[in-house]
């Protein structure tokens, strides 16, 4: 119980947190692609069986608590962080010593948690409370409204900077060796930032220019 306690326990959930959400961003780009190619009626299915599937339905609670623990949990490592280092020296170079995803993780973190609230009201409430046709229409009529697909890419390039950092930096509390994996896993993550950013984009800037 001690142990549960401490701040490497924290920061081991935090890293679970994370790794479970990755899954979630592959399982949702995976989707959304499907939108692009091979088209509507993919996308139709994909979420017709999102809607009917018994294991996604008592997947979607835990998913949100996961979502709530990770953005709290982030926050709390972050002013714990903050309190044990009141005094900011004078002669303070934090590049010298850290990436600009790491130093900005709460920042990142934060904006792509607001952009998810408008994301949800925008279509995940519509599809609980009415009934909806098309989700087809309902997505892609999204990406009309240049300030929504503004904001879709801004969050997604934050996340992919939230991740850039936030993947590697999961495998090394779950104490994967520093210097046999690091250079690995920042390339890991790197990549898969990228393609998560690049990904959700690319959909968001098709469908506004088509």
């Amino acid at each position: 119980m001690t142990f549960l306690k401490t701040s490497v326990a924290k920061k081991v959930a935090m890293a679970i947190s994370g790794l479970f959400l990755v899954l979630f961003i592959l399982l949702h780009l995976a989707i959304n692609l499907t939108l692009i190619y091979p088209g509507k009626e993919a996308f139709d299915a994909a979420v017709e069986f999102m809607a009917t599937n018994p294991f996604i339905q008592i997947m979607q609670p835990i998913l949100a608590l996961g979502f709530i623990f990770h953005i709290g949990m982030g926050i709390y490592l972050e002013w714990n962080n903050r309190s044990k280092r009141p005094v900011k020296y004078v002669n303070n170079n934090p590049g010298a010593a850290s990436s600009l995803a790491s130093r900005n993780m709460i920042w990142t973190g934060l904006f792509v948690f607001l952009f998810l609230i408008i994301h949800l009201l925008n279509y995940f409430v519509p599809f609980k409370t009415q009934d909806v046709p098309d989700h087809y229409a309902l997505v892609t009529g999204l990406f009309k409204s240049p300030v929504y697909t503004l904001l879709y890419v801004m969050a997604f390039i934050a996340l992919g900077m939230h991740l850039s950092h936030g993947f590697q930096s999961a495998f090394q509390s779950l104490g994967t060796p520093r210097q046999k994996c690091h250079k690995f896993l920042v390339c890991c993550g790197n990549v898969f930032a990228f393609l998560v950013a690049f990904g959700f984009s690319a959909i968001a800037i098709y469908f506004y220019f088509n």
